[in-house]
């Protein structure tokens, strides 16, 4: 099936099709083959594309592309073997920067098309290996009111007195009180521009945003707790239920609109067709590394290194405490393992609905 349906990357509105053929290893990592597929997926895997704006010189074409030095090994491959196939299957030169310095891939050629067939298979290079890379920032709501941080430490403190005898629940997996928030999506942002590019884009967002809730603060309910596994004896993550205190989706709406234009920007990888809801409260993975951030709903990255607890009591005995109220009136782009001066995560970026 997946020969049949194989899958489809959007880059800059481009569609490529994924192959999915080994081809060698570079540190650990498989490098795959792709094939361009353009407007047309029958098409063969290099057909040129005019959607790219290619400067003419007197030896032929250039193109300059603007890629994270931390992605440069990947272009390069293995002693140097991925830069030289590329050169020699397309015909072209390509310039990468030293390791560690920030700058533009140069592709040059004598043949237009030539050109063009090398910079699409290094944008999807690129793209398979970005997917990879560890998230280094997260569009966030914060959760960290003062009151709804009050009754959380009083939750901790009634859940540690009353369940503490069940099996792995103690202080060390509850969350950091002051850095309760709801993850909205997870970016892997790999330099400097890219920053700035996700902050200008949170900013196109706030007018639209506005809109959903009237230009005022959105006041949210933070009530009852679940888990997401099948099994309540053997739980790793528990999660606060938020929601808007009218009732209606507005949070939701929000929060899917949001990933939708940092998808549809190449920003951000779709996990979920809507955003799901959560913030988290207890974590087994705060008891190794406190300073642990959820991923979402997909934070099961090392299922085999997590440690899980018995939260039955927990769910039975609190499955509806009152976390309290507040009114929600910003979204940040949070920047992973950061402490700002209240204790919240360093923001990047940040919009109000005033």
């Amino acid at each position: 099936m997946e020969v049949l349906r194989p899958t489809l990357i959007n880059i800059n509105g481009r569609i490529y099709r994924k192959n999915f053929i080994k081809e060698q290893h570079y540190q650990d990592e498989d490098e795959e083959d792709f094939s361009y597929a353009g407007p047309d997926t029958t098409q063969s895997g290099d057909e040129p594309c005019d959607t790219l704006s290619l400067e003419q010189t007197e030896k032929g074409y250039r193109y300059a592309m603007d890629v994270p030095c931390v992605l440069y090994k990947y272009i390069i491959g293995k002693k140097g073997e991925t830069k030289k196939r590329l050169e020699s299957e397309t015909r072209t030169s390509i310039s990468i920067p030293k390791q560690g310095v920030e700058g533009q891939i140069v592709v040059t050629g004598q043949q237009k098309g030539a050109v063009m067939s090398a910079v699409t298979r290094i944008e999807v290079l690129i793209e398979s290996f970005r997917r990879k890379q560890p998230f280094t920032h997260f569009l966030s709501f914060a959760l960290n009111h003062a009151q709804i941080q009050e009754r959380f430490l009083k939750f901790k403190e009634e859940v540690l007195e009353q369940c503490s005898e069940d099996h792995g629940v103690d202080s060390s997996i509850f969350q950091n009180p002051a850095k309760l928030h709801l993850t909205i999506g997870t970016l892997a942002l790999l330099s400097d521009q890219e920053v700035n590019r996700a902050c200008e884009l949170l900013q196109q967002c706030q007018e639209s945003l506005q809109d959903i809730i009237g230009g005022k603060p959105l006041p949210l309910e933070v009530a009852g707790i679940e888990y997401m596994n099948d099994d309540p004896a053997m739980v790793d993550v528990l999660y606060a239920k938020v929601q808007a205190k009218d009732g209606s989706d507005k949070l939701q709406v929000i929060a899917d609109q949001l990933v939708e234009r940092f998808v549809t920007a190449g920003l951000m990888v779709r996990e979920w067709d809507r955003v799901k809801l959560h913030g988290t409260i207890m974590n087994t993975l705060f008891r190794k590394d406190p300073s642990a951030e959820d991923k979402g709903g997909s934070g099961r990255l090392n299922m085999k290194d997590r440690e899980s607890f018995d939260a039955r009591n927990v769910l039975k005995k609190f499955g509806t405490y009152r976390f309290g109220e507040f009114e929600l009136n910003a979204v940040h782009i949070s920047q992973r393992f950061s402490t700002d001066c209240s204790g919240y995560y360093t923001s990047s970026g940040v919009i109000n609905f005033l």
